[in-house]
């Protein structure tokens, strides 16, 4: 099954409006700014974005913020390098956050693509993060309740990828991508490289095809920190 998108706006169809989207990228490593962009472009309304980080500049996820399309984040660190597009909102009431510590936030989305309901982690305990959730004692030491996190779209970056969907990434770029390809309902991915099938070492595929929907090549991927520090502005 040949799982190629001839275009960026082809291959984020179908995200409509109130979509749970998981975004790929630990800052601008991963980042799938092209995909983003193409997002915005269709303008779906009150989505909720699950990412390492609010987005930074007025590009990629600050710009979906900035295009006032995104109802809640879930991630990490809402505060970047200039975090003014999420900083804005959130103070203006017009953005919900459900801040998660990174390393629950991995585990979450990966049992989310486990089939894993909920598990035990000792971060948060007797913080606010804990309020309100389940505590369990386990050898003498308190534990907090985390529910899994699923998404009905992933959009993630790989370096290369075959039209079955099989994908191998770029060093620190793999970051959450091959968690967030299993734990959503359909999986897109942008690619540097699309080679015939069979053209990816066995031995090198990260995410196999059967957790990817949608495959693009952008063969010249714009990078997030060069974007904000040339000043770039997406609208």
């Amino acid at each position: 099954m040949d799982k190629t998108a001839r275009t960026l706006d082809d291959a984020v169809s179908g995200i409509g409006d109130g979509a749970t989207v998981m975004i790929g990228g630990f800052g601008g490593a991963g980042a799938p700014i092209e995909l983003i962009h193409a997002l915005i472009d269709r303008r779906p309304q009150n989505l909720t974005v699950i990412n390492n980080n609010a987005g930074s500049g007025r590009i990629g996820i600050a710009a979906m913020i900035d295009a006032g399309i995104v109802r809640k984040m879930i991630c990490s660190f809402p505060r970047s390098s200039d975090p003014r597009a999420f900083t804005e909102r959130y103070l203006a009431g017009d953005i919900e956050l459900e801040l998660v510590p990174q390393g629950t936030l991995a585990e979450r989305i990966r049992a989310g693509g486990a089939g894993i309901p909920a598990f035990y982690t000792p971060t948060g305990y007797g913080t606010e993060l804990a309020e309100g959730k389940v505590v369990a004692e386990f050898d003498g030491r308190p534990y907090v309740q985390e529910r899994w996190l699923k998404a009905d779209f992933a959009l993630v970056k790989a370096e290369v990828g075959d039209p079955l969907g099989n994908l191998a990434f770029r060093k620190a770029a793999r970051n959450f991508g091959p968690l967030m390809c299993m734990a959503a309902a359909m999986t897109v991915v942008q690619v540097s490289r699309i080679v015939p099938a069979g053209g990816i070492d066995p031995e090198a595929v990260v995410t196999p095809g059967i957790f990817v929907d949608r495959i693009v090549e952008v063969p010249d991927p714009r990078q997030e920190e060069e974007l904000i520090r040339a000043g770039a502005i997406y609208q």
